[in-house]
């Protein structure tokens, strides 16, 4: 088990998605989030306290977490001292990065001598199968996005948390480390060998009773040049009943692909139909959420209206609006 409460390691994030682990902690488990630790230069906010490690120390930090989801997932040079000094301080480490603390002579030597623990979250601890497609009793939903860091995840946690609200059977499947690290589990997808991807979500989403919805976190995007491998596996070993699809509106380019334009939602919700009625001839898309954050109330509001009358289909932010809307839609499938 990960110790708590921690200190959110923004390092030096370009911009507030490069720290969206960070992010993603600070609002859904705010209780565990004490502070946060910037370099020069950073770019990302989430309007904690900035916090040096003796600071943290004193106000009951245990653990430093690596809250910056990079390209690659790379440990970069320029944070080495800070985690060392953690350790030194008494801290433990997490970590989501593919770059794993593990691989780290320096730090792994250093946590062994001073007994502390290295937690690497995106190192898959079950011996997953080979996906079978085999029809599992019980509904679930996937979040696929035109983009990666769209709000996929987000869309999940607010759409259980809506249904948890109405005493409905509703459970998060996490399937990124953001995820894992603010429910404590979950399969870290994109480091699952390819073979067995499918496999891992058949694994996180067993049988269950009819009336039983898993809310599954949405990666990548089916039209991402790097990251569509994930996203299909997803939609296969999911089998979804419902997909909800999910948006930032004003992206100039796919995330980190200048090359690449975003896709329309009509071609999203058209080519995520397609793969998921492969494997469930009645999946249904049931709703659309827009990330909203960078928008006005106002033009927000506007926003979804608008899109709502061209796609014919609910559309709410539902991190600000409530995912009721979502829900609803649910009742007859």
């Amino acid at each position: 088990m990960i110790e708590t409460p921690y200190l959110l390691f923004l390092g030096d994030a370009r911009d507030g998605l490069a720290a969206k682990v960070a992010q993603g902690i600070k609002d859904w488990r705010p209780e565990l989030a004490i502070g946060q630790l910037r370099l020069p230069g950073c770019k990302a906010d989430l309007g904690l306290p900035d916090l040096a490690i003796g600071q943290a120390v004193e106000m009951g930090v245990k653990t430093l977490v690596i809250g910056v989801a990079n390209r690659g997932g790379v440990i970069s040079p320029a944070w080495k001292s800070v985690l060392l000094q953690a350790l030194n301080a008494g801290l433990d480490l997490a970590s989501g990065l593919h770059n794993l603390l593990h691989d780290e002579a320096d730090l792994a030597v250093k946590a062994k001598t001073l007994g502390r623990t290295l937690h690497d979250v995106r190192v898959p601890t079950v011996a997953y199968p080979i996906a079978n497609g085999r029809k599992r009793t019980g509904k679930r939903i996937l979040a696929v996005g035109t983009d990666c860091s769209v709000g996929k995840m987000y869309t999940a946690l607010c759409m259980e948390k809506a249904m948890r609200a109405q005493r409905r059977k509703a459970t998060f499947r996490a399937t990124g480390q953001t995820g894992i690290l603010i429910t404590g589990d979950g399969v870290p997808l994109d480091a699952v060998i390819a073979d067995f991807m499918a496999g891992s979500i058949e694994f996180l989403t067993p049988d269950n009773d009819p009336d039983h919805w898993d809310l599954i976190e949405g990666q990548g995007s089916l039209f991402h040049a790097s990251y569509s491998g994930v996203t299909l596996a997803l939609i296969h070993g999911g089998q979804p009943d419902a997909l909800v699809l999910c948006h930032e509106p004003n992206r100039p380019y796919m995330r980190g692909l200048p090359d690449y334009e975003l896709p329309s939602l009509e071609a999203l919700r058209d080519l995520s139909l397609t793969m998921a009625r492969m494997v469930n001839p009645a999946c249904e898309v049931v709703g659309i959420s827009l990330n909203t954050s960078a928008m006005s109330a106002e033009d927000a509001m506007a926003l979804c209206a608008e899109t709502e009358r061209r796609m014919g289909l609910p559309t709410v932010d539902p991190f600000r609006q409530g995912a009721d809307r979502l829900i609803a839609v649910l009742e007859g499938l």
